[in-house]
């Protein structure tokens, strides 16, 4: 299926690596062209160097208020147009309720949520009929995922702006999209198995629990950035896609 994205030209945050990363790789092999970000400029340099001409690097903190107007300048600048934006950020720090302190907090509300909103309502404010605005969340939008509290706090209310911001929107063509990745083989899933103390016994019970019984391969979820962003899902607003090999067990 020809997902009609050559030549349109996206924004992907958080891309030097894992999801964000998978999704502007997938994207880029089907013809778009991307401006990558994320904080480290060696590590979004050599991820843009990796995925080719059709890729530029930015460095840019998704806290910094002043990142959103740089990325969208970066794509009309480079490529000529900006067709759409993926908001994905690296996870907040672990822990339970009664160990997160407030600066923990402040830190993931800046990044995780104040700057993706941010990041959205620039691209809403730029974007034209046909556009499209994705984040990657996660399976925490809709079950808590323990040892995670802060990413349990944030992920669900963005998940909300998100839906608000597809009402908002429709009526001028644009459509808002979510992502909830569950167990994707990710360095940041290894770490978080690691934590355990035991990172193979931690991926062995996570796997038993899921239908497919394996973690999803980063390509796997990039493949599903990559349509949900194409014009291809033109009719698909507002909605969180489980991208879970089936963990998620309500319709």
């Amino acid at each position: 299926m020809d997902l009609e994205l050559k030549d349109r030209v996206y924004v992907v945050t958080g891309a030097s690596r894992g999801l964000g990363f998978a999704s502007a790789r997938q994207l880029t092999a089907d013809g778009a062209k991307v401006v990558v970000s994320g904080r480290d400029e060696k590590a979004v340099a050599d991820a843009a160097a990796e995925l080719g001409p059709n890729a530029v690097a930015v460095a840019a903190d998704n806290a910094d208020p002043a990142s959103a107007e740089r990325l969208i300048g970066a794509a009309r600048a480079h490529f000529g147009r900006f067709d759409g934006i993926l908001i994905s950020v690296g996870g907040p720090a672990p822990g339970v309720a009664a160990e997160n302190t407030d600066e923990q907090w402040r830190a993931a509300f800046e990044s995780v949520f104040l700057g993706a909103v941010r990041l959205a309502r620039a691209a809403a404010a730029e974007l034209s009929e046909g556009g499209v605005i994705g984040f990657v969340l996660s399976g925490s939008v809709h079950e808590p995922i323990h040892g995670l509290t802060i990413s349990n706090g944030l992920r669900p209310g963005l998940a909300g702006f998100a839906k608000s911001l597809s009402d908002d929107l429709g009526p001028r063509g644009i459509r808002v999209v979510g992502l909830l990745p569950a167990r994707i083989d990710t360095d940041r899933v290894r770490q978080l198995d690691a934590l355990s103390g035991d990172a193979d016994a931690a991926r062995a019970a996570n796997e038993s629990g899921i239908p497919l019984r394996r973690y999803g391969r980063p390509e796997e979820f990039g493949k599903a950035a990559a349509f949900l962003l194409s014009p291809a899902a033109s009719y698909l607003t507002g909605i969180m896609l489980p991208v879970d090999g089936g963990a998620r067990h309500g319709f």
